[in-house]
């Protein structure tokens, strides 16, 4: 096997992305299906006309295909409760899943951080493109400092914000809250997502606040250079817009996590991101629609990558 067979389920802005990207840039993987439910839909159009079998009867189309045989791995880009149906059928039949909603039905994975740790999982969530853009960070100041609470805050296009966007947002604060404190590695996490609808759109912004136990703001600082870069290598427009900033808190001004709790003190660390789209398919505005696809890919690729290394 030089190459997997891949479906993506959601024939949308996310779908569609994804599918130009396996076809475009992955390594290990073959574009097998594009599945929707909208009859008119143009990422339906558009993968009928690069050649790619297209069905607007759902999963239950797909799976009624002789091609559906072949198929190794399925990537959701549906909603949160979809993914809840369409999970059970692909573990039935043996599909390993990557779900890009916040169904989080499997392990949460953000491939600069765990991937290596879920690699022989059936169903793995990439949480959100805001826990994608910013729980790297938490992890780079939590590998070098204790971290009690941390808070990201996700700014987007609203242009870039879809129907399944809109329609998951309650799930997207407490996915990205969980995983802020299961992947990221803080005591507590707290997740905020704006959607800006400013003109012309703006690219996408992410502000992460870490309360760091430690004085050592240049660990922090290499740290969080080197996390950035790794993110960088999947997502060339994920980038600092500025230095990382740091604040010195005293009993005085210290962090109450809640009522009645000691102040916490440490380093209050600020860290400002922008994710530019690498405009394959969506503007590059859509950095919130990028990283999620780009991070779907790269766990794709490396779960194909492992299964070649280990039959060779």
């Amino acid at each position: 096997m030089s190459k997997a067979k891949v479906a993506i389920i959601g024939s949308g802005n996310i779908g569609t992305d994804l599918m130009i990207k396996v076809m475009r840039t992955s390594r290990h993987l073959e574009m097998a299906a594009l599945v929707g439910v909208d009859p008119s839909s143009e990422g339906l159009a558009r993968a009928r006309r690069l050649g790619v079998f297209a069905t607007d009867k759902g999963l239950e189309g797909l799976r009624s295909e002789s091609v559906y045989q072949d198929i190794d791995i399925v990537l959701d880009a549906t909603s949160a409760k979809a993914h809840e149906h369409h999970a059970a059928i692909l573990k039935q039949d043996g599909k390993r899943a990557i779900d890009l909603t916040p169904a989080a039905i499997g392990p949460y994975v953000v491939p600069s951080v765990n991937l290596d740790e879920h690699l022989q999982a059936h169903n793995v969530n990439m949480v959100t493109c805001g826990g994608q853009a910013t729980i790297p960070i938490v992890a780079a100041v939590r590998k070098v400092a204790t971290v009690p609470y941390a808070e990201i805050v996700a700014s987007i296009a609203s242009k870039s914000a879809g129907p399944g966007t809109r329609a998951n947002i309650d799930e997207f604060t407490v996915t990205t809250s969980r995983a802020i404190e299961g992947v990221g590695g803080a005591g507590l996490g707290k997740a905020i997502i704006v959607l800006n609808p400013a003109e012309p759109p703006l690219i996408m912004r992410d502000t992460v606040y870490c309360l760091a136990q430690t004085e050592d703001d240049r660990a922090i600082t290499a740290s969080v250079t080197a996390m950035v870069a790794a993110v960088n290598r999947y997502v060339p427009g994920y980038r600092l817009k500025q230095a990382v900033q740091f604040e010195r808190l005293t009993e005085k001004d210290g962090v109450r996590l809640r009522k009645g709790d000691a102040p916490l003190t440490g380093l209050k660390v600020a860290v400002y991101l922008e994710v530019e789209g690498a405009a394959h398919y969506l503007p590059a505005y859509a950095g919130n629609l990028d990283i999620m696809t780009s991070a779907a890919l790269t766990t794709a690729d490396r779960i194909v990558e492992t299964q070649l290394q280990r039959a060779a």
